[in-house]
């Protein structure tokens, strides 16, 4: 059986600018190369791992010369564990390249008329920005290249607490520090894998599905209100007890403390009952002068105050003067509508998870909204004729979906419902740009936002506004 041959290795190429999903790209006789972990200026030695007639992609083999905008990570896991790609770059940079990736997506793949971008909103403090972190416990521990000749062998019993390896589904990276969630998150992590060596648990073999512990969700609300989820993989409440106890006694800091039997073979917990041990079960989080119940299984935005900032601003292109009703789609607990609230005649919430709108309700509850109905299901099927002539039909549709974008029945029913306007939050420019071209069948953009939440990723988040202007008469 003959073998393919290796791809060749280019020398001494020039990595010209950023493209996107983190990657960089050079162009060599025409054809455009895309660069995992390079920086424009960078000058590489290349191996190739894809080629087309076109394009190709590969990784640095060798760096001639770095980039003069090459900064120093200031985390020893950077580049290891994946959760941050670009604390190489200073963050002015980051900004510039986050902003020109929003261009580049609305009009490469909108292909529509824009109006002028305004210049991205970066985050005033760039680590430990984090509400929400989660760790996993894993049997076995990466251990980069570089490392292999000090480590006699991978311990596998002993595991490692930390983050998955960025292309490794069943291998952890051991964490020391984390710089994105502020202490006591670090010390808490450290703590319960010092003392799952000492009690001679185990960690969780994600491969034979087998292990005590198995993940830890912590959230640090700028309320001051700490919030630990402990996921094991075994129903023994021996262990259990003994862990929640030793957590509850060395953290009194702690105002929620719970635990996640998980004994499924994904680690999802959003189908199961987190058991609290210690508090209500729950933390408090504010933006402005809102506040919001968040469960172990909510969703709420994990950069509070930029969230705040990119919640203004969404607040800011509905234009509400008193008069409107809102339709808040994907409104998961009800945030961003609740944001608005203030400024709407009424508030329309619809949210395909239950749960989530059982916290929407509360929330409307817990900050005296009561202009404000939340309903469980799919937007499609619930807004029809009989629910419009209930509710009244949309002034203003704001709509956050996933990083999926919508599904073209909601962009052709959010089409059918003609609302005057309409502000789409994304935190995929890509499919972002896709759903505006179909959009713009009735609708112009009018103003365009990007926010930047989540500093040293690739992350983006954008809002665009759209007004109706081909409505059917």
């Amino acid at each position: 059986m003959s073998r393919k041959k290796p791809l060749p290795v280019l020398e001494n190429i020039l990595v010209e600018s950023y493209a996107a999903e983190g990657k960089s790209l050079a162009r060599v006789e025409g054809k455009v190369i895309f660069i995992e972990h390079a920086v424009p200026g960078d000058v590489v030695d290349l191996r190739l791992t894809k080629s087309k007639k076109d394009w190709a992609e590969g990784f640095p083999l060798r760096y001639r010369s770095y980039s003069s905008d090459r900064t120093q990570p200031f985390c020893d896991h950077f580049g290891t564990c994946g959760g941050c790609q670009w604390q190489m770059l200073p963050y002015e940079k980051q900004l510039q390249y986050k902003h020109q990736q929003v261009v580049d997506v609305l009009t490469r793949i909108g292909r529509i008329e824009l109006p002028e971008i305004q210049p991205i909103r970066g985050a005033a403090e760039q680590r430990y920005y984090r509400n929400k972190i989660e760790y996993t416990f894993g049997t076995r521990e990466f251990i980069p290249k570089e490392k292999m000749s000090e480590a006699v062998e991978m311990e596998e019993t002993r595991g490692a607490a930390g983050f998955h390896a960025r292309g490794f589904f069943d291998k952890v990276v051991r964490i020391d520090a984390c710089h994105l969630q502020a202490e006591p998150t670090n010390r808490i992590r450290n703590f319960i894998s010092e003392l799952a060596q000492q009690k001679e648990w185990t960690f969780y073999d994600i491969r034979g599905h087998v292990g005590f512990l198995r993940n830890l969700q912590l959230r640090l609300c700028r309320s001051g209100e700490l919030m630990v989820n402990v996921i094991v993989g075994e129903d023994d409440l021996s262990k259990i007890e003994a862990l929640m106890q030793s957590v509850s006694d060395a953290f009194p800091e702690i105002t929620t403390l719970l635990y996640t039997i998980n004994l499924k073979w994904n680690d999802s917990i959003s189908d199961l009952k987190p058991v609290a041990w210690k508090g209500p079960g729950y933390v408090i989080e504010t933006l402005e002068d809102f506040s919001f119940k968040i469960s172990p299984t909510s969703f709420f935005q994990t950069n509070t105050q930029q969230a705040e900032v990119l919640y203004q601003l969404t607040r800011e292109f509905a234009e509400l003067t008193g008069k409107e009703v809102l339709y808040d789609l994907y409104c998961g607990t009800g945030s961003i509508g609740i944001f608005c609230s203030k400024n709407a005649k009424k508030i329309i919430g619809v949210e395909l998870i239950e749960a989530a709108i059982d916290d929407a309700k509360i929330n409307a509850e817990r900050n005296g909204i009561g202009h404000a109905d939340f309903f469980a299901g799919d937007v499609i099927d619930i807004c029809n004729d009989a629910f419009f002539d209930q509710h009244g039909r949309p002034d203003v549709i704001i709509t956050d979906p996933p990083r999926a974008g919508m599904h073209d029945k909601l962009v052709q029913k959010i089409l059918d419902m003609e609302a005057p306007l309409v502000v789409y939050v994304s935190c995929n420019p890509a499919t972002q740009a896709r759903d505006l071209q179909r959009l713009t069948e009735k609708y112009t953009v009018t103003r365009v936002q990007p926010v930047d939440l989540f500093p040293h990723t690739l992350h983006i988040e954008n809002i665009v506004q759209l007004r109706l202007t081909r409505a059917i008469q």
